[in-house]
């Protein structure tokens, strides 16, 4: 039994019960240990949440990062980033769920070893739009407000996106990104 087949049980776990309902017991249930041989592997709930939220963002931070390197207009790394941002959540969805969902049962001493990466990965948002607004493509007055308007529309989709529904991941990022490119492209008539 390896920690990370301990880490994809749990994300399933929390997905399907919740944080606070799920139980070490029910850790322990899902990869056939026993329950005080789950501890020789991790030492607490708290810190499996931690651990899943930190793949997370990992995963995303990387994503994003690729993103921010290629040599494409802003629009483009947009479009992109959206892409890879909606791939990575659908694909993802344990994961993904414990992420928007359960971060709030973090108790203080790990919400403070959070934060800072969460912080990083919005901040790589932020920078791609000031990129967009400083290359006169952008129009926008509040860089923070929207990158969490954008992140906001997205995290939703775990909650009504189907697999066997009419769009797929690819699809409904080029949906998405439209709604937003073309909201915040600068238009002809608009001043300089």
């Amino acid at each position: 039994m390896t920690r990370d087949e301990i880490l994809e049980a749990a994300a399933q776990i929390f997905r399907q019960k919740g944080y606070h309902a799920a139980s070490m017991q029910d850790i322990a249930d899902a990869v056939k240990l026993q329950k005080a041989s789950l501890y020789h592997h991790v030492n607490s709930k708290q810190e499996i949440l931690l651990a899943l939220l930190d793949q997370a963002l990992d995963l995303l931070i990387e994503g994003m990062e690729k993103v921010l390197a290629l040599d494409l207009p802003p629009e483009e790394k947009l479009r992109q980033a959206m892409l890879t941002y909606l791939q990575i959540m659908l694909e993802e969805r344990d994961l993904s769920s414990v992420l928007l969902l359960e971060y709030r049962s973090l108790e203080p001493e790990y919400r403070q070893r959070h934060i800072p990466r969460r912080d990083h990965y919005e901040s790589l948002w932020r920078s791609l739009l000031i990129e967009g607004a400083e290359q006169g493509v952008f129009v926008i007055s509040d860089v923070a407000l929207v990158s969490r308007f954008l992140l906001g529309v997205m995290n939703w989709t775990i909650t009504w996106y189907r697999e066997d529904g009419p769009l797929t991941p690819a699809e409904l990022a080029q949906e998405c990104a439209n709604l937003f490119v073309l909201g915040l492209k600068r238009r002809k008539d608009e001043d300089g």
